[in-house]
């Protein structure tokens, strides 16, 4: 009897550990279908500048005060920052960017929600782009 007893527990251990493994698989399949967002440093975006999807997701004031080069200003707190974001191209890759980073994590992941493939957000924002000594437009 103790034996049987034994032989369940195992068997159910096992079949909990398998069922896990196949939930974890599935789960990572979906992950991967999904667009991501990833940081990107100062110096990574300013070799990337030029013909690229750049926008600062700042107010108008702050994006007046400096900015990167090309940035588009679409300001995160307009009621109609989803209809301004959606004039964009979702098939192209786009960078975003605000002060230090809170706006345009927000930003990008409305910004995923939309429908964006590729999204990038400059790691530390403005902040951190002026504090590596790269160009800002006045």
């Amino acid at each position: 009897m103790k034996k049987l007893i034994n032989i369940s527990l195992i068997a159910t251990f096992i079949f909990t550990l398998t069922s896990c493994a196949q939930s974890k698989t599935k789960d990572v399949d979906t992950d991967q279908a999904k667009p991501t967002v990833e940081l990107i440093s100062p110096t990574d975006l300013n070799t990337k500048l030029g013909d690229i999807q750049l926008v600062d997701v700042r107010t108008p004031k702050e994006h007046a005060e400096g900015h990167v080069k090309g940035s588009k200003n679409i300001n995160f707190y307009d009621d109609d920052f989803i209809t301004q974001i959606s004039t964009l191209d979702k098939d192209k890759e786009i960078y975003v960017y605000c002060k230090s980073g809170g706006r345009s994590g927000k930003a990008a992941q409305k910004l995923k929600a939309a429908g964006f493939k590729k999204v990038y957000d400059l790691q530390g924002g403005f902040k951190n782009w002026s504090g590596s000594n790269l160009e800002v437009v006045k």
